[in-house]
């Protein structure tokens, strides 16, 4: 798992954001789109990519994509 596949699979949850728009220091919970809904998306995608059930407050206390990534690697290492 490499931060580049997973900021892809991050914005295919939305419907307007481009890959090109987004870096690992993107503050996710200040992009447009971001809604309570779009978090249980992206829960759902690191369950099914990843096979890693993340907590609520883990997505909620996470500020950037690349805060997030760590906590779901860290299941995997």
């Amino acid at each position: 798992m490499d931060i580049k596949e997973f900021i892809e699979n991050f914005v295919d949850q939305f419907d307007d954001v481009l890959v090109t728009e987004v870096t690992p220091e993107t503050r996710m919970h200040e992009m447009e789109e971001w809604s309570s809904m779009i978090a249980l998306s992206v829960m759902a995608m690191i369950d099914e990519e990843y096979n890693v059930q993340i907590k609520a407050d883990e997505m909620r206390n996470s500020q950037t994509i690349q805060e997030l990534f760590n906590i779901v690697k860290s299941y995997l290492d």
